[in-house]
């Protein structure tokens, strides 16, 4: 097997108890909720094919499900994010070209890239779940509260654990 697969297998399976075990226990001021397992998502290489995408997409929205007892609403949010992933890759423009074995990371695309593809993702699964969770639009702007401090934090650990693990260049 291919050291990018383990590497995959290994982030999936880590990242689904860290957010299971620690992370889903966390909740800041009655509405802040940290969601790092979508690092799985953002992390998968370019030249993955979309089935597949989707398809790992909903395999850990449906194990938080699982765990967290949420009915589909990790797993709805995860395939939504996955489904938007390509759009928003080829939206967001790079100073460099896409290569094979590339990772849409801060060390092969740089910071502002990173954090901008990392931002509308995290917004995309976020607002999904929210508003799947609350299931009404009478709440819209508290709701939206939520969605915002929820995708700060969560993009804030996602930064963080980039640079944590950042390959380092010579």
């Amino acid at each position: 097997m291919s050291n990018i697969y383990i590497k995959n297998i290994i982030r999936f399976i880590v990242l689904l108890f860290l957010q299971v075990l620690i992370l889903d226990n966390i909740n800041f001021w009655g509405h802040i909720n940290p969601y790092l397992y979508v690092y799985f998502i953002l992390l998968l290489p370019f030249e993955i094919p979309g089935w597949f995408l989707l398809l790992s997409s909903f395999a850990l929205g449906f194990g938080i499900d699982i765990f967290a007892g949420t009915l589909g609403m990790h797993t709805a949010s995860s395939v939504l994010m996955a489904f938007f992933r390509p759009i928003i890759i080829k939206s967001i423009s790079s100073s460099k070209e896409y290569e094979a074995g590339m990772q849409p990371s801060i060390s092969d695309l740089g910071f502002r890239w990173f954090f901008t593809y990392t931002v509308i993702l995290v917004f995309i699964h976020n607002f999904s779940l929210f508003y799947i969770e609350v299931f009404r639009f009478s709440d819209f702007f508290s709701t939206l509260g939520r969605v915002v401090y929820s995708v700060i934090f969560t993009v804030i650990l996602i930064i963080i654990t980039q640079y944590l693990f950042l390959k380092r260049t010579k």
